[in-house]
């Protein structure tokens, strides 16, 4: 979910180009005949599953893409695209499934293009379609839980380690909303909540965030963060061990447009924060995810300390910028309040029941993995 102005949750730039316009720019950029074309779901860009066809209106042989059209306000950082483009590019290669760019005509992965309206110009890359089921729409388990937490360690450690294109150095993203070191910036979208109780504890996290986990951010370890590893944007497919209880593999990573520079920490609070969404046990998911990112990636205490912090500032900051977001674009508030629908529920519960006692939960279910890790 990313945001247009990185300190604003979303400004006026999300594109809205129709079917026909889309065919005549897949044809004319990419020099590829469009077979058929549906709409998809985005939180400010506009995405379209795309199927071409290399001969007109022959289906077999052919392939399918997803175009991604950037808002006008981050199609105004070729940079940071250059950088998350080039980033899925790298993590295909060192064997992630993750999509890459189809090039232009001209041979670059992606290109500005003029808009619907006015003078506007929108950043358009068609990537590879990437099969599979979101995390959102299975029956979730222990096993892909571990495995989702596996995922973000090991996505985190290659980009921080083996990563060094020349446009990473956009991704020092000082304000970015979504950055989870932000989540102080929320007091100026708060209002959006009205005065109720959920206000109260979004208040309370805020403060708890200043004082508990900005003075620690110095002692986490810094690295490249996803930093959106949700529900939505894992794909996944199945070995079915048994009707019951499905094996799942992570077969695809979505959305790369929330890549910074943080830490290690964030990415696990952030999966776990998703993955509690998907849950009909949601303070236990915690420790099957962080076995899987500790099977990579151990944290150090002081980490481990602000974890309880950093997934109640997650929950914070998708809960108040859906909210401000959902007041300025109703007609867009089914798809921003997705998370809400058991977002509150979940970190009302968090705080109901207490940080130690969750922490409890959390680690005493990871350290059962250190003697019965999975296979």
């Amino acid at each position: 979910m990313s945001s247009g102005n990185d300190c604003q949750p979303q400004t006026l730039t999300k594109p809205a180009l129709g079917e026909k316009e889309v065919t005549e720019l897949v044809d004319r950029v990419f020099g590829l005949k469009v077979f058929w074309i549906r709409p998809l779901p985005s939180y400010d860009d506009q995405n379209f599953h795309v199927r071409v066809s290399r001969n007109e209106g022959v289906a077999e042989g052919a392939d399918e893409y997803v175009l991604k059209i950037t808002n006008s306000e981050d199609s105004q950082k070729p940079d940071l695209i250059e950088a998350q483009t080039q980033a899925m590019m790298f993590l295909s290669a060192e064997g992630f499934p993750s999509a890459t760019p189809y090039l232009t005509k001209d041979g670059n992965v992606m290109s500005l293009e003029s808009g619907d309206t006015g003078n506007k110009k929108y950043m358009v890359r068609l990537l590879t379609y990437l099969p599979g089921t979101p995390v959102a729409k299975i029956a979730t388990n222990t096993q892909i839980f571990y495995e989702i937490g596996k995922l973000a360690a090991s996505l985190d450690k290659a980009l921080s380690e083996k990563f060094h294109h020349p446009s990473v150095k956009s991704l020092h993203r000082g304000q970015f909303i979504w950055n989870l070191a932000n989540v102080p910036l929320l007091d100026q979208y708060i209002y959006a909540l009205g005065q109720t109780k959920y206000r109260e504890v979004v208040e309370q996290v805020i403060e708890q965030f200043k004082g508990k986990v900005i003075p620690k951010l110095s002692s986490f370890r810094a690295c490249i963060n996803h930093g959106d590893l949700n529900d939505h944007n894992i794909l996944v497919d199945s070995t079915p061990a048994s009707l019951e209880n499905p094996q799942y593999r992570v077969s695809g990573i979505l959305d790369f447009s929330d890549m910074s520079y943080g830490y290690y920490v964030f990415e696990v609070a952030i999966a776990i924060m998703y993955m509690m969404i998907e849950s009909p046990d949601p303070l236990s998911v915690g420790g099957h995810v962080l076995a899987g990112f500790e099977s990579i990636l151990p944290l150090t205490e002081v980490e481990r300390g602000a974890l309880f912090l950093l997934v109640s500032g997650r929950f914070a900051q998708s809960l108040v910028i859906a909210a401000h977001t959902a007041l300025r674009y109703p007609e867009n508030k089914e798809y921003l309040m997705i998370t809400a629908k058991t977002g509150w529920k979940h970190l009302m519960k968090m705080f109901e029941v207490g940080q130690e006692a969750v922490e409890k939960t959390w680690f005493e279910t990871a350290k059962a993995y250190t003697n019965h890790a999975p296979a």
